[in-house]
């Protein structure tokens, strides 16, 4: 066999050790979450004022699904995200991957805070203003599904833009970007970040505001985090110049 077809065998199988190693952790982690799921259904709507219905039998066990997959997803972030590294760390120089192993434990904390900013700052806001502008005009009455869907796409979304400033340093530490191109494309990026916030928020004003600024926040933030990564980058290649 070539050697060339070895490396590509050889790729397949890893990258099917790593999936492996994904999935077994989210299967362990959704039964688990699945068996707990009554109690983080209590959890989830303890605020509210009033009880969830159900059109049919089969939706609560498609409720108790949701919820428990989105649980054992936030477990096997990461999972997945070491996982990732461990594959593609066989391809990067050692300045690489001790900037990439760095980023690792960040990821993790991203994700946790895009998802409680989701969830405790933004989804109360516009709950509170929904049911604001239906007060006195509408009998309010929630389905758990359009409940639990309209929860998802208030946090969700969140935990993985939330990752930006990390993705822009990483990018910045390997070459792949520069804070120049990123100040270059601001207005591009803004119109990007419009677009997103208005597919991933519920089709109200408010709700797309609340997405759109901390977004456009976040991506100012990386442009300074690109900054500072960009000119120590600079300076280690300055000195590998130096003593080469």
């Amino acid at each position: 066999m070539p050697q060339q077809e070895m490396d590509i065998v050889g790729h397949l199988d890893e990258l099917r050790k790593r999936l492996i190693i994904i999935i077994t952790v989210f299967f362990i982690s959704f039964v688990t979450a699945f068996v707990f799921v009554q109690d983080i259904y209590n959890w989830l709507t303890k605020d509210l004022d009033m009880a969830l219905a159900v059109l049919g039998p089969l939706d609560i066990i498609l409720i108790y699904f949701s919820i428990a997959a989105v649980a054992a997803l936030t477990v096997t972030v990461p999972f997945i995200i070491m996982q990732i590294w461990l594959f593609v760390k066989p391809g990067l120089t050692a300045e690489e991957q001790k900037a990439s192993v760095t980023y690792i434990p960040a990821s993790l904390f991203l994700f946790i805070g895009g998802l409680a900013f989701g969830y405790f700052v933004v989804l109360p806001i516009v709950l509170n203003f929904l049911l604001t502008l239906g007060a006195g005009t509408f009998e309010t009455m929630f389905t758990a599904d359009r409940y639990f869907q309209f929860v998802l796409r208030m946090t969700v979304p969140f935990s993985i833009l939330f990752e930006m400033p990390l993705v822009v340093m990483f990018l910045t530490s390997i070459g792949a970007i520069t804070p120049a191109g990123m100040h270059r494309n601001r207005k591009y990026a803004y119109f990007v970040i419009v677009i997103v916030s208005v597919l991933v928020s519920p089709p109200d004003f408010l709700s797309d505001v609340l997405v759109i600024i901390p977004l456009i926040f976040l991506y100012e933030v990386s442009i300074s985090l690109s900054k500072f990564v960009y000119k120590k980058r600079l300076r280690r290649l300055s000195m590998e110049e130096g003593t080469g």
